[in-house]
Order: structure tokens, then C-alpha cells, then sequence
């Protein structure tokens, strides 16, 4: 067994035997952690719901299939593969849409094919963007649209960035 795999156990042990050494009750520290969580879980559950079920609509009607067809010659022109323009697109949405397509992607192509590497960096550069911003900013009043484009350019630039990278070296 590797070190690594037993530094969570580990931290584990330790938290419990400085909670005992302290004589901190853990039982009602749980229990008082859980209550404060049901508020936060309620207030969030909409927001995933909704994300979840709108992210797979968007690949289940094919819009997100006849938009990635539709900026192919836009990604062609930026140096991205148009073999991973349903991979850019999804991501944002869902995680394991995109992790089902980086598999098709390594399947098809091979894995050490330069249309699979920009895949992989599409897929490790990008983030949900959309998830997280449902998780992050469920109880938030404030405008959601700029922390969102900001973060969807940094995807997008991510895979433009990688892409022209694996082509010089």
C-alpha cells in the first residue's frame, strides 16, 4: 500500500484523538454539523436539479450537437481539432458527458494522436462551469453573469492556448 492513499485516514485518526484529548463530544459536533447543513442542502438542491436536468437536454435534443457542427470552422480556425468541438461545448455542463466523450475521443482516435491530446487538455483545462456556479451561488442575490463569461473565456482560451501548444512542440 502507498503512503499517499493513507494520508486521509490518517488526518482522520488524528482529528479524532485531538478532539478525545480534548474531550470534545463528537457524537454532538456531528450531529450539530448536520443540522447547520439541511438549510444549505435545501437551498441548493434546486439549482443542481435544474443544472442537471437542462445540461442533459442541451445533449440529449442535439442542440448541443448542431451548435458544436455549427463553430467548427470558428475552431478550425483557432487551431482546435473539430473532432473535440462536442468535448469544448459540453464541458461546461456536465462532467461526465465530458468524461464519456474523452473516452470515445481516445478510443477513436488513439490516445497519443495529437486530436486526443487536445482533448485531454480541453477536458483537464476546462471546468463545470455551470455546475459549480449553481453550487457556488445558489443562496447568492447578486448578478451571475459576468463571474460566468469571465469563466467561460478561460475555458474556451484554455483549449486555444493547449491546442497551439501541443502544435509547436
Amino acid at each position: 500500500m502507498k503512503f499517499v492513499s493513507l494520508i486521509i485516514p490518517l488526518l482522520f485518526l488524528i482529528v479524532f484523538a485531538v478532539a478525545l484529548l480534548r474531550r470534545v463530544k463528537l457524537y454532538d459536533c456531528f450531529t450539530e454539523g448536520v443540522k447547520e447543513a439541511v438549510p444549505l442542502l435545501l437551498s441548493v438542491f434546486p439549482y443542481l436539479a435544474a443544472m442537471l436536468i437542462l445540461a442533459e437536454l442541451f445533449e440529449a435534443s442535439g442542440l448541443s450537437r448542431m451548435i458544436a457542427e455549427f463553430l467548427t470552422p470558428f475552431y478550425r480556425l483557432l487551431g482546435i481539432p473539430p473532432e473535440i468541438s462536442s468535448l469544448v461545448l459540453i464541458k461546461p455542463f456536465s462532467g461526465s458527458g465530458s468524461t464519456a466523450l474523452l473516452s470515445e475521443i481516445f478510443s477513436t482516435y488513439g490516445a497519443d494522436s495529437y486530436i486526443a491530446r487536445c482533448a485531454a487538455v480541453a477536458y483537464g483545462s476546462g471546468e463545470t462551469v455551470f455546475y459549480i456556479s449553481a453550487v457556488y451561488f445558489a443562496g447568492a442575490k447578486k448578478k451571475l453573469l459576468r463571474p460566468i463569461l469571465i469563466s467561460l473565456v478561460a475555458n474556451f482560451s484554455g483549449v486555444v492556448l493547449g491546442c497551439l501548444l501541443l502544435r509547436i512542440f
